[in-house]
């Protein structure tokens, strides 16, 4: 976030006075001695004047603005289907607003407009400094931009951007992970060709027809000629006589007056008139020929003369699967590869919603909507949802014919019996899974252990970092601080406040992984019990998150608390904080992610199983050599909302010795070290 905001710093500064200098030049002083684009037309064609080519400027304008208007979805792929997944940071920033300056309209249609323009337009990539998640992007000033390749070791490129701003004295080089960069047609895939250079000559040659059409009329509207004496004049009779004409004849508030002319004068026209040159002509072609530079169906960009009510739905539906859809594609892969993590990809994908740039006439649109609800793959509520209508009561329901059975059959099912069979069908494949459930929770708690224990190592180490710098400043002799002990409780405390430093790198790291870790068990859970429609745990994960969060802040503040007030000294409370810490870094991740892949996916299974209208559930011991407390809870069922053993109550083990509960035990573990597991009790 420093470089950009240092830009914007420097813009400011920029906008109190010129800053112009033999050193640091503005552009239009490096563009007076470079020159201008090649181009035949003997017109000054570069970026800036391109834009003033109406033509130009209509079809970038056309796609840039519809490519900003379509929405913009994070998707989470499901085992069949697909479904937002609005939990994820990238989620906001691409369908609201990607910062707190322009909506996702703004930022896409600037970004787009720089890519067809300048060949790439690049947006800086702004990440909290701890947990590296996407909180922001910011376009980048084309002009300013330079695309580089870098050799990263054999046989392996990466795409750098490097950002030079010679006025302000900014200059950064951004690598793979700080940008985003959308990129057209090119002959290396890293960067694209500029359409303004390569359309220099067609926008130079519509630029010069339209500054002699301007200059046409502010001469008058007669071409040049030549005014005819019988006989000699002198010089000063001449310039009377021009200045004369030009007084009466010049501009177009005086064009057609009457001239007379004495003395044996004569009119004689020079040059070819305008129907002749065929200037309109020409000026028809460029707006066509700027249509085929940008790949759009000329009345798109104000060309109407061969579209007709028949055809100019057809070139609309062409122009969105053609042109608009590429553009579509490059903006989703750049997404894709450059802002989700390799290890995302499988599971998340961004799409533009397309439908409102597809949607015909209404006769057609109701008679497509006939169709599908006819057919059985539309509902009434499907069909609502494309009208932005509010569902109805029953609209979920699908219909089909009644003579429609499936292929073999010898007569039609009844819609009881079609459904009856499913619901059949659903309780086999339940029965079938039931008992594998147990298996695929413990698969999934062992692929997302390493993920747990990483962020609570990331967690540790946060930890060892910033109560080690208040160890120094108020414990350790020669400390920056004032020595005192009360000053390091204070200090601690406000740094395991809810709100402070450390509760909220533990929400960033552990909020994304629980709530995909509970959307993993939420839809095998589902599955094990027949339930079909999705559930959706993100709300429930966030809970949990914040429930845990609260708890961990609570205890690491009260047993370093506890270690500094029972030291004798300071030195040894300070030898005691820094001996809990470094066992926090050694054994705590390894811990929280046992002890979370036991709880979670019990507590997410239990979550779910209430949504699928599961009454009842059985604890099963697994493993073994069972301990003592848990062996005598296998096989316990009990209602969904009563706990197993509530908070207060003892479970005694073989040799007498009694657990009592600290809390409401609805699911296990019961105790550090539990594998136990609870499973629905489902009737058949």
């Amino acid at each position: 976030m420093g470089f950009l905001r240092s830009g914007v710093r420097a813009v400011a500064r920029a906008s109190a006075g010129p800053l112009s200098s033999i050193a640091t030049p503005e552009k239009w002083v490096v563009d007076w001695f470079r020159g201008d684009m090649a181009n035949s037309a003997g017109v000054r064609v570069d970026y800036d004047t391109a834009m003033m080519y109406a033509p130009f400027f209509a079809g970038v304008r056309v796609i840039a603005e519809d490519l900003g208007l379509l929405p913009l979805f994070l998707y989470e792929r499901l085992a069949r289907g697909k479904r937002r997944a609005t939990s994820h940071p990238l989620y906001p920033l691409l369908h609201d607003a990607p910062n707190d300056m322009m909506g996702a309209m703004a930022f896409k249609e600037a970004l787009q407009g720089h890519a067809i323009t300048w060949g790439r337009g690049v947006a800086y990539v702004v990440t909290h400094e701890r947990t590296g998640v996407v909180e922001e992007l910011w376009p980048l000033r084309p002009d300013r931009v330079r695309i580089k390749v870098r050799q990263m070791g054999k046989g392996r490129v990466e795409r750098w951007v490097q950002y030079r701003d010679d006025v302000n004295g900014i200059y950064a080089n951004l690598a793979p992970g700080e940008f985003l960069c959308i990129n057209g047609l090119g002959d290396d895939g890293v960067t694209g060709y500029s359409v303004v250079e390569l359309a220099a000559n067609s926008i130079g040659l519509g630029l010069a027809t339209e500054h002699y059409g301007a200059k046409t009329f502010s001469n008058g509207a007669a071409p040049a000629g030549a005014l005819s004496h019988p006989e000699n004049l002198s010089p000063e009779a001449r310039k009377r006589m021009a200045d004369d004409w030009e007084n009466i004849h010049r501009g177009i508030d005086r064009a057609h007056r009457v001239a007379i002319l004495e003395e044996g004068v004569t009119w004689q026209a020079v040059g070819l008139p305008n129907d002749a040159n065929q200037f309109l002509e020409t000026r028809k072609l460029q707006v066509t020929d700027m249509a085929r530079w940008l790949r759009l169906p000329p009345h798109k960009i104000g060309d109407l003369e061969r579209a007709t009510f028949s055809n100019i739905e057809e070139q609309q539906l062409d122009y969105v699967s053609s042109a608009l859809s590429a553009w579509l594609t490059r903006w989703e892969q750049a997404i894709l590869t450059q802002l989700l993590l390799p290890e995302e990809r499988a599971r998340y994908f961004p799409e533009h919603l397309v439908d409102a740039l597809l949607r015909g006439n209404t006769a057609a649109r109701y008679a497509a909507y006939a169709i599908g609800r006819q057919w059985g793959w539309l509902s009434a509520n499907d069909v609502r949802e494309k009208e932005n209508l509010n569902p109805v009561d029953g609209g979920d329901a699908y219909l089909v014919p009644l003579n429609m059975v499936p292929a073999g059959a010898s007569t039609p099912a009844a819609e009881d019996d079609v459904d009856g069979e499913g619901r059949e069908a659903a309780r086999r494949y339940a029965r079938l899974l039931r008992g594998r459930g147990i298996a695929a929770r413990e698969r999934l708690a062992d692929a997302w252990a390493p993920k747990i224990e990483e962020a609570d190592q990331e967690i540790a180490d946060l930890e060892r970092k910033k109560v080690g710098a208040l160890v120094d400043e108020h414990l350790i002799p020669g400390g920056r601080g004032a020595r005192s002990t009360s000053a390091f409780l204070a200090a601690l405390s406000a740094l395991y406040a809810t709100d402070g430093p450390i509760a909220e790198a533990m929400t960033a790291l552990w909020l994304p992984i629980i709530t995909a870790f509970a959307a993993d068990v939420a839809e095998d859970a589902a599955e094990e019990v027949g339930h079909e429609d999705d559930v959706d745990l993100s709300t429930w994960a966030h809970a949990y998150t914040l429930a845990h969060v609260a708890y961990r802040i609570a205890s690491s503040f009260g047993q370093l608390r506890k270690q500094t007030e029972q030291a004798d000294t300071q030195e040894d409370a300070a030898a005691a904080v820094v001996e809990r810490l470094i066992k926090w870094q050694q054994e705590r991740p390894a811990q929280t992610a046992r002890w979370e892949g036991a709880q979670l996916p019990n507590a997410a299974a239990r979550e779910t199983w209430k949504e699928a209208g599961v009454q009842t559930l059985k604890w099963v011991t697994q493993g073994s050599k069972h301990c003592p407390y848990c062996t005598k809870l296998d096989g316990r069922t009990t209602e969904i909302e009563v706990p197993f053993i509530a908070k207060g109550d003892e479970v005694e083990g073989n040799d007498g010795e009694a657990l009592k509960a600290k809390r409401n035990t609805f699911h296990p573990p019961v105790h550090a070290g539990c594998r136990c597991q609870v499973v629905p009790v489902v009737a058949d």
